[in-house]
């Protein structure tokens, strides 16, 4: 999941001169063809999120079918000294996952063009992808403050919302055998899938933020708890990620689904509520600050709706799910405060639940209030 307000941040994981790793990369893509190859426009997006790095370049090379030119993005782990979001980026995974995906599911993932598992090249391991142009709603300024979604008609507003349901109804209803799972959540047979999605979203928390307890957090865990699911619904390929700021869109139509690190198998309302809550997230951004938003986008009602005409599953315990989402959420956006303090762009606050932006949500969630 990118986080894309933090610049003093950002500039701390790529302090490399770009005249030199334009060098880098294009020896290594040199080798990796076997031919020359030439690289140009090689830069950083200002937008540069904190789960890892990103370098935009252009390739060339001469081919027995003529002259090839390729747009790509490279995605690289952040190393340790960067205090990285997420305690693992496995970038093999995520380049066999939208492999998967796009070949699959129909999924319009990026076309992944070349994993390097060394990190000798360009100093950690990266994947590279093809680049693709459109419009992605963003989080800074967001897209619930100003801009083209904000700006569109309601009618246009409709059919993004639809057809982004439909990415999740295509990709949950793909047939993946068991053995194309194992890829996505390697050795996760034993119990539930929700199960241990929140086991390993418990340790998550307890690696991200050490001895401190956020009471907040804990909780929400242990509302889920209370709360579980009395049937959780079959386990599918899960995004993990899923929300219209991670979709390129053109004429409001999805060309291009991005950022799969958070990728695992679990039931379809994971993703289902992920979507819907994001989106309530900047809503109510938005809403502080005055500005009346997209109220009417992305309802729980008008989703889960949606996604059972598509794909006949009607999603449950919502409520469940939502708040699983919130509490998901606030884990990250603690661990992205942690960074900033730890990089002195903010002190500690007094009360630790302040780590979370959106404290007020959980909030008024365990006391019974849930959006929709």
């Amino acid at each position: 999941m990118d986080e894309q307000g933090g610049q003093a941040g950002q500039m701390r994981t790529s302090t490399r001169d770009l005249g030199e790793l334009r060098e880098r990369v294009r020896s290594w893509l040199a080798g990796r063809l076997g031919r020359p190859v030439a690289v140009s426009r090689l830069s950083q997006p200002s937008g540069n999120g904190m789960s890892s790095e990103t370098l935009l370049f252009d390739a060339s090379w001469d081919s027995p079918e003529g002259r090839r030119e390729v747009e790509c993005v490279a995605r690289m782990a952040p190393s340790s000294e960067a205090v990285p979001v997420f305690p693992d980026y496995d970038l093999g995974r995520q380049f066999e996952v939208m492999r998967m995906v796009r070949e699959r599911a129909g999924v319009p993932a990026p076309r992944t063009l070349w994993f390097e598992p060394d990190p000798g090249p360009l100093g950690t391991p990266f994947f590279v992808m093809e680049r693709l142009a459109g419009d992605v709603p963003p989080d800074v300024m967001p897209y619930t403050f100003e801009g083209w979604l904000l700006d569109a008609s309601r009618a246009d507003r409709d059919r993004l919302q639809r057809q982004s349901v439909e990415i999740l109804a295509r990709l949950h209803d793909a047939p993946f055998t068991a053995e194309e799972l194992e890829v996505v959540e390697p050795g996760g047979s034993g119990g539930s899938a929700l199960r241990r999605h929140v086991d390993a979203q418990r340790a998550y928390y307890e690696w991200a933020h050490g001895s401190m307890r956020i009471p907040v957090l804990e909780r929400a865990f242990a509302w889920l708890e209370e709360h579980w699911p009395a049937a959780p619904g079959p386990a599918v390929l899960s995004w993990g990620d899923a929300r219209i700021g991670n979709v390129m869109y053109r004429d409001f139509t999805p060309v291009a689904v991005l950022d799969w690190e958070m990728a695992t198998v679990a039931p379809r309302e994971l993703d289902i509520a992920w979507m819907i809550f994001l989106h309530q997230f900047f809503q109510e951004v938005a809403q502080v600050f005055g500005l009346p938003g997209l109220p009417d986008f992305m309802q729980r009602e008008d989703v889960c709706r949606t996604y059972q005409e598509i794909t006949g599953y009607r999603p449950r315990d919502m409520e469940f799910y939502e708040m699983y989402a919130a509490l998901r959420h606030g884990v990250i956006m603690a661990r992205v405060w942690h960074r900033r303090i730890h990089f002195g762009e903010q002190p500690m606050p007094d009360d630790p639940d302040d780590l979370v932006m959106h404290r007020a949500a959980i909030e008024r969630m365990l006391g019974g209030s849930h959006g929709g």
